[in-house]
């Protein structure tokens, strides 16, 4: 398994668009058959904070995401919300192992 953790910052005014826009493409993404799991946060004492957590079979799932429509649609939706640029970690699954995705 692939985990990306994806910590975004959105401008208070965009927060809403940014929402109905991931929101979307996390609905498709849980379709694809690559994504074991596409979890979108909301910071409680910020709101304008967000993590995404996408957990990826494999790479090839992961280039896969980023060619769909959806990714691509989500991409132009949110290209002028963030407050600053959105930053990225790649891990690997300690536990649970890959059977409990």
């Amino acid at each position: 398994m692939l985990i990306l953790v994806v910590n975004i910052h959105i401008k208070p005014d965009r927060i809403e668009a940014f929402q109905e826009a991931t929101m979307e493409n996390a609905r498709h993404s849980r379709q694809e058959p690559g994504v074991a799991r596409f979890d979108f946060l909301q910071q409680t004492d910020d709101p304008s904070r967000f993590v995404l957590i996408e957990v990826y079979r494999d790479q090839a799932a992961v280039t896969a995401h980023k060619e769909t429509a959806h990714y691509r649609a989500w991409l132009a939706a949110v290209e002028d919300v963030f407050a600053e640029p959105r930053t990225r970690a790649l891990y690997s699954n300690i536990s649970p192992d890959d059977q409990g995705f």
